[in-house]
């Protein structure tokens, strides 16, 4: 029984850890409605009014979550500032207030130097949202010059608080966040084996459900790597370690996306294309509908079964799980392989590869493990992990050149911001005298971490359903609570958190939480009708198509310029990791090819980003719907080759059973040329050059070709993801219209 409910636990754990990643979603809500009571609690200990109480959540709510810093002491020290910045807010707020045009011109140069402020990285972001949302506080609640000395204390309380729900109630120590963002990475990897096991052993009839979900964890995996990246700076003690576990980390990727490739390939009597993985609603390989039967296929099964065990075990201890582990190494021997189709003998070969990936990020994350059940191939594979992890050294990175001016991004963004706001101030008080700000509130809101036209248009858009449907939720809510002040803000912050736990998965849902929380506030402030609310919409779709004019008329940003300017970011970061293990293959000298390959998966996260405004379901646009998709799923075929080789290169100067190789030079240079003429005709250039298409990769390096011998199983792989990658290039060549000039021409 106990074992069971162990278990149970073990597993319920797990599936939280792999749906919200390093729990930051949860600590988030949590944090933030800690804050909140505490000052509810504190106030109402020192007899404040029902208007204090509202204005103590809200202050308590925005000192929470406007400090974004990921070290503690870099937070208490913008804390700290942030609380004289909020009383200046708030003042000036309050003493305006009689001077309607004098008060309207600050808020919006307010807003055009809060805007402005995040050029100054995280500190000058969070002082911009305290500024910002305090002045709108002080609008909220009608402060005024008498009320000031109270409501200063309100929120010396609210920031108080704020200090302890962080630092005491719900405190988030970068190392424990990171240890939990490796639990989650260990999750969703133990998440995406099963879902490829139930690939490899669906009917017909399923296939293409059960590749949607390896399509899906793929991606969260890859998610989940990415997360881990951006902390590993502050979660760990020194560059060595961090750069250890990125490794670890990438290995443990890759190898779970060519297991992936491989099962693909052994249902079928073809080779898996890569871009079946990428590409949602790409069909199954046509030869590949039947499940493989044969005898290897249940040993196969019960392997998968268990390498997903190690993952989700990974402290565990004991002779049974030594075994397990030794099996799956042995399979990165010749002679240890099961009789099998060579499809599914390669599937095999992954596991082996995938359970070496699981050695080294238990190594790199646990430290020293019991190595007295060690198998001879286990001994290996540590020694070589071992020779890997001394081999690892830092290398500087260049910087960017500097964006000036109107250019820059921020610049740009407080402009367009001042003229969408000062348009919503004038229509707003058209509608309603009393709480134009809303429209302003919305403007603002959806200018936050958008770039082009498109995305905020997307942003409004969401934001304005949200805000519909939380009009109706708000609706019922205050009927139901009424007058009864503490239901009313047990309500409020049940909605907070769920706002701030769904943020990160869907703005609709944030905007209704928001929406449905203030039709509650409002009945507290006995402001609440259903005219208000309705006003409440009304100045929420006047405030977004205020955001949408501004930003399409006002030093505009198309989104195609934008997602142009990010493929040719994400074309230049492909050529730099694809050069570079090229480089290293063919014996040239290390590079830093783990921090190439993380740059350019950032650039391709940020054009994944960019393109939902064409992607999105309700665009009218189908044919650059259906393009764009193809384009972003063929350029992360192209990431994963480029990983895959830079992963391999990396382990030139460590592995045995890998040997620098100069004809690799000299075939990869087609792959490149491709690559620049892409990037050249995206960027608009004239004279830019043709793709070339040729002999495939693998026919180059044949006896007697380049005048050299056959080549080795490794050889093999590196040969497989050249030639993937160089199809995929070509691949970009139609949907993008660059021109071809085939051979002989």
């Amino acid at each position: 029984m106990k074992a069971a409910a162990r278990s149970f636990w073990a597993e319920w754990r797990d599936r939280v850890a792999a749906s919200d990643p390093g729990l930051l979603r949860l600590a988030a809500g949590l944090r933030t409605v800690g804050a909140i009571a505490l000052t509810l609690a504190v106030l109402s200990l020192l007899g404040a009014q029902v208007t204090h109480l509202v204005a103590g959540a809200i202050a308590a709510m925005v000192s929470t979550f406007s400090i974004r810093e990921k070290q503690r002491g870099a937070q208490a020290v913008t804390l700290a500032l942030g609380l004289p910045v909020a009383l200046a807010s708030v003042s000036l707020a309050a003493l305006l207030s009689p001077h309607r045009l004098l008060g309207d011109v600050f808020f919006v140069l307010l807003i055009f130097c809060a805007v402005y402020g995040r050029r100054f990285g995280d500190r000058g972001t969070a002082f911009g949202l305290i500024a910002f949302q305090t002045y709108f506080l002080s609008l909220f609640v009608g402060a005024t010059a008498a009320t000031l000395p109270g409501l200063w204390g309100v929120i010396a309380v609210a920031f108080g608080c704020s200090a302890a729900a962080r630092f005491l109630l719900v405190p988030q120590p970068p190392t424990a966040i990171l240890q939990r963002l490796r639990q989650a990475f260990r999750a969703r990897l133990a998440q995406l084996v099963d879902a490829q096991l139930n690939l490899f052993d669906a009917a017909p009839g399923g296939v293409e459900k059960a590749l949607e979900r390896v399509r899906e964890g793929t991606a969260r995996l890859h998610e989940t790597a990415l997360m881990i990246q951006g902390r590993l700076a502050e979660g760990t003690p020194d560059e060595e370690t961090a750069r250890l576990v990125q490794r670890r980390v990438a290995d443990a990727e890759i190898c779970a996306e060519r297991l992936g490739l491989l099962l693909l390939t052994a249902r079928s009597a073809e080779r898996a294309d890569t871009l079946t993985l990428h590409l949602p609603g790409a069909p199954f390989p046509a030869s590949g509908r039947q499940p493989v039967r044969e005898e290897a296929t249940e040993v196969l099964r019960r392997d998968l079964r268990a390498l997903s065990l190690l993952l989700r075990l990974p402290g565990a201890g004991g002779t049974g799980l030594a075994q397990v582990r030794n099996r799956l190494l042995g399979y990165r021997e010749e002679e240890n392989l099961p009789e099998a189709s060579p499809a599914v003998q390669d599937v095999f070969r992954g596991i082996g590869e995938a359970a070496r990936a699981v050695l080294g990020l238990r190594m790199a994350l646990d430290g020293p493990q019991d190595e007295s059940d060690d198998s001879p191939e286990t001994a290996r594979s540590r020694e070589e992990l071992d020779a890997e992890d001394a081999a690892i050294a830092g290398e500087d990175t260049a910087g960017s050149e500097a964006v000036t001016g109107l250019r820059r991004p921020t610049t740009r963004a407080a402009v367009q911001v001042a003229v969408g706001s000062s348009l919503a101030i004038i229509g707003g008080e058209l509608l309603s005298t009393h709480r134009w700000y809303w429209a302003v509130l919305t403007c603002w809101i959806v200018f936050i971490n958008t770039a082009s036209t498109g995305e905020i248009l997307v942003k409004g858009y969401r934001r304005l359903v949200g805000t519909v449907l939380g009009v109706i939720a708000g609706i019922g809510l205050a009927g139901a609570v009424g007058h009864h002040t503490w239901t009313a803000f047990a309500v409020v912050l049940l909605c907070v958190f769920a706002m701030f736990y769904t943020a990160p998965l869907s703005y609709t849902l944030m905007s209704f939480f928001v929406t449905a929380a203030l039709g509650v506030l409002y009945t507290l402030l006995h402001t609440y009708s259903l005219s208000v609310l309705l006003l409440r919409v009304e100045e929420t779709a006047l405030g977004a198509a205020c955001g949408i004019v501004a930003a399409a008329l006002v030093l505009p940003v198309r989104t195609d310029r934008r997602t142009n300017d990010l493929l040719t970011t994400v074309l230049d970061r492909l050529t730099d990791v694809t050069e570079g293990a090229l480089d290293q293959l063919s014996g040239g000298p290390p590079a830093d090819l783990l921090e190439r390959a993380r740059d350019l998966d950032q650039a391709l996260a940020d054009l994944r980003a960019a393109t939902q405004p064409l992607t999105h379901p309700v665009t009218p646009l189908r044919t650059r719907r259906d393009t764009a998709r193809y384009v972003v799923a063929l350029l992360e075929t192209c990431a994963y080759h480029a990983r895959s080789l830079a992963a391999t290169a990396e382990l030139l100067p460590t592995h045995p059973s890998i040997g620098a190789d100069p004809r690799l030079r000299t075939v990869g240079q087609r792959i490149l040329h491709n690559i620049g003429a892409v990037a050249a005709h995206v960027v608009g250039e004239r004279d830019a050059a043709a793709v070339r298409t040729g002999p495939s990769i693998a026919s180059l390096l044949k006896p007697g070709v380049l005048g050299a011998p056959r080549y080795g199983r490794v050889t093999d792989r590196v040969l497989r993801h050249l030639q993937r990658l160089d199809e995929a290039v070509v691949g970009l060549a139609r949907p993008l219209e660059v021109p071809v000039s085939r051979p002989g021409h």
